[in-house]
């Protein structure tokens, strides 16, 4: 049948299908290994529940690659610029809705930049969890429920506290998958009680939400076996330095000490050698007190202690190996640009094709952040004031980059040289200024 012989059908001939019970219905569930609300969906022992997060926060507090990685990761996420744009630039309700959530992010009992690094916790453990806790603007009075620099009786946030990762307990899943809340215990809290934080009052950032998975995944994951094979390394390395500067403890002891006729007094007196020998180390309280003894049949001491030297190179270099594990953590970030002036090895153009990789993979976190303001947040806020959700403005910003000042002018010396109209040109002036870090101009008046 060609193109010329098919018309369309018109709209007595299509059979409209009626939607069934089942159709507004979720039948299947999304698979999550949890059980009670405690999520078990990792393969590692290590990285499931409680020890998962202790084994991260180690990762990110004790291991200087990472350390650095997550630094860069959230300096960089810092320095972007934030702004609430109007979902309608014509309508004048939309853009006073805008001009409000922007006065609500600076008017937060914290900061919007401490905010923001609080937010950022969720690198580490996956997940971030915010209670949303409001207020009625009316000035500045004493009572924190109000305070607040404008006075029109406005509810806004006053602040959005994370919730320790550590301390939540478990969650309240439904029989889908889906996120209803979450049971908090903090042990260091006045009043030690399970708390229920209800998913409507909070704010969720999660890296992923694959399987919806309330806990996200930590962008340490990868990093956790290249870092749990160099912190093993490196305990092994530190233990060998030490021993070849003391050297290996050897007590020679009688014969009899060692034999199943011992009596009760020989077998205390070498569990106390045993004890010295185990113990020896070199600091600044070093010394040991030995028995000085002489066999009577051999006339040669009965006891002796001495350290034995060992001598001859390492078949492995520890070094190598360990230099091998931090790239691999830097590679699981996209951050391994940090480690090529260490390697002696790297040309500029690698370094900077790797940074422009680096920044582009943060959208993504970026974009995340934005989101759940967007579709949670603002929303509720606005429905809290009696307005419609259409007025809702967007949380937008500014993508990171990393411009080589050096191709840019080339890039501009080129357009000049074939003739193309870029000066005088305020805009285009203002922005090489600001992408060099210099203050911007003023337009001449005509």
């Amino acid at each position: 049948m060609t193109s010329a012989n098919i018309r369309p059908m018109d709209s007595d001939e299509i059979i409209k299908a009626k939607p069934t019970s089942t159709d507004y219905m979720e039948i299947g569930s999304s698979g999550l290994v949890q059980n009670g609300g405690m999520i078990r969906d990792d393969f590692l022992r290590q990285l499931q529940g409680r020890q998962a997060y202790a084994n991260y926060r180690e990762m990110a507090d004790n291991d200087p690659v990472i350390g650095a990685m997550l630094h860069s990761i959230e300096m960089m996420i810092r320095s972007v610029d934030w702004s609430v744009e109007p979902i309608d630039d014509a309508n004048e309700a939309a853009v006073r809705e805008a001009e409000f959530i922007s006065e609500c992010l600076t008017d937060m009992s914290a900061s919007w930049v401490d905010t923001l690094a609080s937010i950022m916790s969720f690198l580490v453990f996956g997940f971030s969890l915010h209670e949303i806790v409001y207020k009625r603007r009316q000035g500045f009075t004493q009572d924190a429920r109000t305070r607040s620099r404008y006075n029109d009786g406005r509810i806004a946030w006053r602040k959005l506290p994370a919730r320790n990762q550590e301390t939540i307990q478990r969650w309240d899943l439904d029989t889908t998958g889906g996120i209803k809340g979450a049971y908090q215990l903090d042990p260091y809290a006045i009043r030690k009680a399970e708390v229920y934080l209800p998913i409507e009052k909070c704010l969720l950032f999660r890296t992923t939400s694959k399987l919806n998975n309330p806990q996200g995944r930590s962008v340490l994951r990868n990093a956790f076996v290249p870092w749990y094979y160099k912190r093993r390394i490196q305990e092994i390395e530190a233990i060998g330095i030490e021993r070849d500067l003391a050297g290996l403890p050897v007590a020679l002891v009688p014969p009899q000490l060692l034999s199943n006729g011992a009596t009760a007094d020989e077998r205390a007196a070498l569990d106390a050698i045993k004890q010295i020998v185990r113990n020896i180390k070199r600091d600044e309280q070093e010394g040991v007190v030995f028995p000085m003894a002489y066999d009577p049949d051999t006339k040669q001491p009965a006891y002796e202690l001495k350290l034995l030297s060992s001598g001859g190179g390492r078949q492995f270099d520890t070094d190598s190996i360990i230099a091998r594990y931090d790239q691999r953590m830097a590679m699981t970030v996209l951050a391994d640009f940090l480690l090529l002036g260490h390697e002696k090895v790297g040309s500029q153009a690698l370094s900077v094709s790797k940074i422009e990789l680096f920044t582009r993979s943060l959208n993504a976190y970026l974009a995340e952040i934005a989101e759940v303001f967007n579709q949670y947040a603002i929303p509720r806020l606005l429905r809290l004031n009696g307005v419609s959700e259409e007025l809702a403005p967007v949380l937008t910003f500014t993508t990171p980059k990393s411009i080589d000042l050096g191709q840019l002018g080339s890039f501009i010396g080129a357009l000049a040289q074939a003739g193309a109209p870029l000066f005088p040109d305020q805009d285009l002036e203002n922005y090489l200024r600001g992408v060099a870090g210099l203050p911007t101009g003023q337009a001449e008046e005509v």
